[in-house]
This record gives C-alpha cells, sequence and structure tokens, in this order.
C-alpha cells in the first residue's frame, strides 16, 4: 500500500520535472515585458575626504536566488571583520550590504558560540551541554560588535535588534538586521493560516496579535475581526477572513494606539488600517482566519489551497483537547505538505491535569505514523528564535502555550512570527521570470472604480496598464482587459512579483464576468487552453465504501473549486478504496478551467478525501 509520505514525495518530483521544463524553455511574454531584476549587487557610497555626512543609504532590491557566495562564509568574515579597526575600512559595511540584499532585506545575525538544538528544544540546562557550535566570544568582545553592528546597519539605512542574549559560561547574542522596504510592492509578506475546532480560540489570538490589547475571557479581542453581524452576534466566524500584522525595522509590532481598551465599539473603529500599517511595516504577516465549524469546511479547504500559506497555526484549546474539527484540518494541512505550528490556548482557565492531558495528545498524535513530526515546546525567546529558522525543513512542530487573557507565551509567538522567512521568497513556487499567471481568488464590484479582482501572482510580474487576458470563461474563452490600478493590502501599487497577494482593478470589465479560479494572463495570440478533462495519479486517503466511475466529488485545487466526475480508473478491479492509489481521469461538471500539470489537488465529498497531482490535460 501506498504511503502519504511516499505519494507526497512522488508529487514533489512531476512539480519539480515541470518547473525544470518551464526553466528550460524561457517564455518571451516574461521578456517582452521585461520582468524585475532580482540579482542586483549592493553599492554603498564611500565617503570621500572631509566629508561629514552619512553615507547614502542602501536600497534593499530583494533577490529570490542562491548567491554564488556561501551565506556561512559571508558571515564568518563579516564577524571578523567586526572585530578590527573600523577607521577608513568599508569592507565590514560591504559585507553587511551583500547578506541584507540576498536576504530579503534582513538577516539573522547569531554572535557566539550556538548551542546544541536538542537540549535546546527540549528545554534542558545548556550550560553544561555537549555539542556547541561555532566560534566562542567573550562578552566585551559581544558588546563591541553589538556596537559595531548598530553603526554599520544604520550607515547602510536599516536598524538592528537584540533579540536574545546569554551572558556566561557561553556569551551569545541574536541579532536581527532589517533594512526598510522602498515601498509598499517590497515588504516582505508571510502567509499563515489560522484553523483548529470551534471555540478553539482562533479568532481570539488574531485580536489581541493584531491589537496588541489582552482578551477579557468573553470574546473582546475577537469582536473586531469578525466581518458580518451574524459573526458577532454567534461569535463564530463562517467566511475567510484576513488580518495583518506589521513589524518596523527595529522588529516591534505595529499596534494601534487604543489597544488597552475595553470598548468594543472603540476596539472597531480605532484600529489602525491597512494602508498605515503597510506604510510603517518592513515586514507583514498575514494571517488567513478560517472556519472552526464543519458546515464551513469547504471555505476552510479554500482558504488552505488558494491561499498559498507558508504555515499552518493550529490552535487547539487546553481546556477541550484535539477534538471535531482540528483533526480534520491537520489531516488537510498534512496532505498539502504545508508546515505546522501549534498553538494551545485558554491555559489560564485550564486544570494542571487537563491540560497535562492535552499536550500528552498532541505529542502523541504529532510522532504518529500519520504525523511524522518533531514536536517542540517554546518555552524561550532563544528557541523561538532558532525553531524559525529550521521547523519547516526539519520536520519540527513548534508548540506554543499562550493564553490571550493573561498574555503568557505572546512574545514567543511574535518573535517567531517576526522571523518567518517570506512566502515570496520561496523560488521553486514563484518564478518571476516566467510569464504572468495570476489566480483570482476573490472578486467585488466596487463603486466609481469598477471590477476588482484579488489572488495570488503565481508566475512573472504585472504592472498597472499591462493589457492582459481574463477566463476561461464558460466556454473556454479569454477577454481582453486592461490592468486600471493596483493595490497591495490596500494601498496603492504599480508593480507587483510573482508570490505576492494583490488587489487588480479590472477596465470596462463586467462584475459578473468574472469568478474565482479564473486567472489572469498577458494578453497574447494564442492564450492557454481551457481544460475541461484532466488525468490525475490519486491516493484516496479516506472512502467508507467504494469508488467508481460517475463518482462525483468536489475538487480543490489552487483557486478552482468545482464539482469533477471521475470518467475512468486505472485499476485491475475499475474502483477505488481507502488507501488505494490509481490514475484517474476527471471531467469538470460546470465548465472548464485552467489547470497544468504538476498541480496539487485534493477532492472531498462528506468524509470522503482524497489527495493527488495532476499529470496530463486532455
Amino acid at each position: 500500500m501506498t504511503t502519504l509520505q511516499s505519494f507526497q514525495a512522488e508529487i514533489e518530483d512531476i512539480r519539480t520535472r515541470e518547473l525544470a521544463k518551464t526553466r528550460i524553455h524561457p517564455q518571451p511574454e516574461a521578456l517582452k515585458r521585461g520582468h524585475i531584476d532580482h540579482k542586483p549587487m549592493p553599492k554603498v557610497r564611500k565617503k570621500a575626504v572631509g566629508d561629514t555626512g552619512p553615507p547614502s543609504p542602501v536600497t534593499p532590491k530583494f533577490t529570490r536566488d542562491e548567491s554564488v557566495q556561501d551565506i556561512s562564509d559571508l558571515e564568518q568574515a563579516f564577524q571578523n571583520v567586526l572585530l578590527s579597526p573600523i577607521e577608513g575600512n568599508t569592507q565590514a559595511r560591504d559585507l553587511i550590504s551583500v547578506l541584507l540584499t540576498q536576504q530579503w532585506g534582513e538577516y539573522l545575525l547569531r554572535i557566539g558560540a550556538r548551542p546544541p538544538r536538542a537540549p535546546l528544544f527540549t528545554n534542558e540546562d545548556l550550560d553544561n551541554a555537549d555539542g556547541w557550535t561555532g566560534e566562542g566570544r567573550t562578552e566585551a568582545e559581544v558588546d563591541t560588535m553589538i556596537d559595531r553592528i548598530d553603526q554599520l546597519v544604520e550607515e547602510v539605512g536599516g536598524k538592528a535588534c537584540v533579540l536574545f542574549r546569554a551572558g556566561e559560561p557561553h556569551p551569545r547574542a541574536s541579532v536581527l538586521l532589517r533594512l526598510p522596504p522602498p515601498d509598499v510592492s517590497l515588504i516582505p509578506e508571510v502567509r499563515c493560516a489560522v484553523v483548529g475546532n470551534v471555540d478553539s480560540g482562533k479568532s481570539t489570538i488574531l485580536g489581541v496579535l493584531t491589537r496588541g490589547g489582552l482578551d477579557d475571557g468573553r470574546g473582546l479581542a475577537r469582536v473586531a475581526l469578525f466581518r458580518h453581524k451574524h459573526e458577532i452576534e454567534s461569535g463564530r466566524t463562517s467566511s475567510v477572513g484576513m488580518e495583518i500584522l506589521g513589524f518596523n525595522v527595529a522588529g516591534a509590532p505595529i499596534l494601534p494606539l487604543s489597544s488597552g481598551s475595553a470598548d468594543p465599539d472603540v476596539l472597531r473603529r480605532e484600529k489602525l488600517g491597512w494602508e498605515e500599517i503597510s506604510r510603517r511595516s518592513a515586514k507583514i504577516v498575514t494571517f488567513i482566519d478560517l472556519a472552526g465549524h464543519e458546515r464551513y469546511l469547504k471555505t476552510t479547504l479554500y482558504g488552505l489551497t488558494s491561499g498559498a500559506p507558508s504555515c499552518v497555526i493550529l490552535v487547539i484549546g487546553a481546556n477541550a483537547g484535539v477534538i471535531g474539527m482540528s483533526k480534520e484540518h491537520l489531516a488537510v494541512a498534512l496532505a498539502l505538505s504545508v508546515p505546522i505550528v501549534v498553538c494551545i490556548t485558554k491555559i489560564d482557565m485550564t486544570p494542571p491535569n487537563k491540560l497535562e492531558e492535552t499536550l500528552s495528545q498532541v505529542v502523541k498524535i504529532l510522532r504518529s505514523r500519520g504525523c511524522r513530526r518533531n514536536p517542540v515546546f517554546v518555552r524561550s525567546i532563544e528557541a523561538a528564535v532558532e525553531v524559525s529558522q529550521v521547523y519547516a525543513k526539519d520536520k519540527i512542530c513548534p508548540i506554543f502555550q499562550v493564553s490571550n487573557v493573561t498574555g503568557t507565551g505572546l512574545d514567543f509567538v511574535r518573535t517567531f512570527l517576526n522571523l518567518l522567512p517570506p512566502s515570496e521568497g520561496d523560488a521553486e513556487r514563484f518564478d518571476a521570470t516566467q510569464s504572468l499567471e495570476f489566480s483570482v481568488t476573490d472578486v467585488w464590484s466596487v463603486p466609481y472604480v469598477g471590477t476588482v479582482v484579488n489572488g495570488l501572482l503565481n508566475c512573472g510580474t504585472v504592472k498597472k496598464g499591462d493589457p492582459v487576458l481574463f477566463g476561461p470563461d464558460s466556454n473556454g474563452g479569454y477577454s481582453p482587459t486592461v490592468v486600471k490600478t493596483m493595490q497591495r493590502k490596500r494601498a496603492d501599487v504599480t508593480t507587483a512579483v510573482a508570490g505576492q497577494t494583490v488587489s487588480l482593478a479590472l477596465k470596462h470589465v463586467p462584475r459578473a464576468a468574472v469568478r474565482k479560479g479564473m486567472v489572469i494572463v498577458p494578453r497574447t495570440e494564442s492564450p492557454p487552453r481551457a481544460v475541461r478533462r484532466f488525468e490525475g495519479q490519486v491516493l484516496i486517503l479516506y472512502h467508507n465504501t467504494t469508488m467508481q466511475p460517475n463518482y462525483q466529488a468536489m475538487l480543490h485545487c489552487g483557486a478552482i473549486r468545482q464539482t469533477v466526475r471521475i470518467v475512468s480508473i486505472d485499476h485491475p478491479q475499475n474502483l477505488l478504496r481507502t488507501g488505494d492509489r490509481a490514475t484517474v481521469i476527471f471531467e469538470f461538471i460546470a465548465h472548464p478551467e485552467f489547470v497544468k500539470v504538476g498541480m496539487k489537488l485534493l477532492f472531498r465529498e462528506g468524509k470522503t478525501k482524497g489527495l493527488g497531482v495532476i499529470t496530463r490535460v486532455l
């Protein structure tokens, strides 16, 4: 029987092969449109004799590509230069400029010896632990290096923030170096999907993180997040909500001045606008607040597949444990291969024995054969800093224990979020050198503006005034239009690159002509073909009986959400059961869609779930 892990590895192989094909054969549309150059070399103006003014700041032109110079070698060279005389020496400034421009305008610098991860992640005593790595420093050297870093980063226009510092017997420090982005279009963004069972505290913890004030235990913090009247009355999220948390150049969260108010009306009225947060931020964390109730599972799955989150934050109430939809959401996140972060809430009101029972249950599930994740309890800033850099690639699941009433553990969560790598930095997933491909996830009709679409830029770049095509419609055709204006996080921009979520105002397009799941592509003589039938490799995760031809289910594939019919099954018995794997031909029921080989798909109907990948379009 095919395991989920082996099938996911094969899916990644198929996606990698298709990505390699597109890169071997460059698309002329991207070259004609002139995509943004992502390999700049930083330039720092040297002081002339007698020049007392500050050096020109470095403009953070962010890069996605691996540098020919190894980052660790650059860091080691930079730390060695820090302890040399500073007068007349610009080498340190040049090195810090290279480090920052190659890492999306921010870099985490660790000074001194680094502790072994095993005792750090298990909260054991580090002083007597074996396995320390890196070059040890004295406390005087650490002080000197931090002072030099502050001066150098300010000279290139940025800020340095000491996240963590420890003294003898192993003096060390973690320093965050960050440059301010030139404009909103270049702000690094991290997308996080927030899931969990109903009443687990998802909206409450987002309200506390983004508004700054603590909860009163009766739903004060979540009021400002709800979009509909019935959500305020019931206290339950029924739609895909979006919230953002900005961090400034110094690494501090950007919060409204009324964060301490206990009046729900004040919290809803005096919250910071997205454009204000974007203007003051050097990094933005976007939270996709998904519904926890079973009746809204379709909405939750759409948010997970269309939003392309960098991680899934699974919120679990300590007083209830892993129940209901928490298991369903965890299974979907595992099937989509999205890194998982666990937040256990309500620890202030949970008896110690029940809290211990919930923690044991979470650890058991994460270590089970189906998950195979290494749970790490984050109980220090140093652990939060270290786990934020390695949790995705090492299959580590950080576990935070927080209280939205007392504020316990919230600093660890904010530190972790502040250091997550930006979503658009995933070069394997988003490629700005290819031609434009924009997936539509939301559609609105805005007075005096017209039809506005929001979505994710999968490939290429888009600029204000670009002629584009949108489709496919019910007949598989594409219609021409022009990008009238653009916004990112509700702030006006003129350009966007692959990996970013933006809103586009389309010129002379009626609202009824656009739907979710459509794509926007460059205007060419030969638009992409709309697909009615396609072939895919599928693995049935669960089905209570047998699945035969003509079986219908709801398909989630990126921003596409439509009912499909199984046309044929390449299986000796011509049917599928739980755990079976086969090549299946699907057909869209309502209208054709834009799909490509290598796209991951998830289909469900009731409790039935299946995972797959598109291998051929027909």
